[in-house]
């Protein structure tokens, strides 16, 4: 690393990689520090990607650090603790390693931690048939029968989605009382023929590394194949606190507020993927990531040819 940089991407998961492989091809001295934590790491395989459909999540990655470092970016496999902005609105970026170095711009990557229902054996089969969104595994588990446990009344629009992919579903209220469920709620249910048990579910139960049901607190068994849940999603906000970022509270987190190209309320840094919204999937990262690195792109070339200018 050399301690200087025009852009210092803080993440090295898609979004990041992505915003990365943009700055290379545009010739700008960046840095990525990757702490190697990406959201999808529990998943076998990422879907949904054109042309990247089934492809682990590791591959991937792998493949874009690669691709990255063909121009001329850096990777430090490192975290970054602490980020100040100094008096002529650069950053000074301080790794984990000790190391600081300095940034003309930043774009923030971080992501989010997925918080899971503290039921035994939801954390232990996480990504393989403890699932949370059908958009990346419901084809691969159509038509086997399905659980969904409820954490909030939200829920109710899981169990609904998720009959898009089986019309064998079960959702499991565990902490959710009947009470909490709307007559729109009940009729719905109805409608879809999901099947609505109450009573708070114990334990997984697992035969041969396979999902075979649940077990309730009372005992009742329920055979399952499938569990869908709703993990709490906790972002990584630390960095844009510390900058002064102003979030925005939504039933998912508090996020960065973020025009349509990623720019936060800071001057000089963006945020994409997961760091600005829960449901950023892989292809939506990237996206962000590219939109963010060619604005900056274009913001620094404009900002160098106006000092160009006033300097005659």
């Amino acid at each position: 690393m050399t301690g200087t940089y025009e852009v210092v991407v803080v993440g090295g998961g898609t979004a990041g990689l992505s915003a990365a492989l943009v700055l290379g091809r545009a010739r700008r001295r960046t840095l990525v520090v990757d702490a190697g934590e990406p959201r999808n790491a529990p998943a076998a395989h990422l879907q949904g990607y054109l042309t990247r459909d089934g492809m682990p999540p590791a591959e991937f990655l792998a493949e874009g650090r690669r691709e990255v470092e063909g121009y001329g970016v850096e990777i430090a496999r490192d975290r970054v603790v602490d980020v100040v902005r100094d008096c002529t609105g650069e950053f000074d970026v301080t790794l984990g390693a000790g190391q600081t170095v300095h940034a003309r711009r930043l774009i923030v990557t971080t992501g989010l931690v997925d918080e899971l229902p503290s039921v035994p054996g939801v954390a232990e089969r996480f990504g393989r048939d403890v699932l949370h969104c059908p958009y990346c595994h419901g084809w691969e588990v159509r038509d086997e029968a399905f659980g969904v446990l409820a954490s909030t009344p939200l829920s109710v629009h899981q169990a609904l989605m998720v009959g898009q992919w089986s019309k064998d579903v079960t959702l499991f209220l565990h902490t959710v009382t009947e009470d909490g469920l709307s007559d729109e709620d009940l009729r719905r249910l109805a409608a879809a023929g999901v099947a609505v048990v109450p009573g708070e579910v114990a334990e997984l139960l697992v035969d041969g590394d396979r999902l075979t049901g649940v077990r309730l607190a009372d005992g009742t068994r329920y055979d399952r194949s499938v569990l869908f849940v709703a993990p709490r999603p906790v972002p990584r906000t630390g960095l844009l606190d510390r900058l002064g970022a102003e979030l925005r509270e939504t039933p998912f987190g508090a996020y960065p507020v973020v025009d349509p190209t990623g720019l936060t309320s800071v001057p000089g840094v963006w945020a994409a993927g997961n760091a600005v919204g829960f449901a950023e999937q892989v292809v939506n990262a990237a996206s962000g990531g590219y939109r963010a690195a060619a604005t900056l792109n274009g913001e620094l070339l404009f900002t160098d040819l106006d000092a160009t200018v006033a300097r005659g």
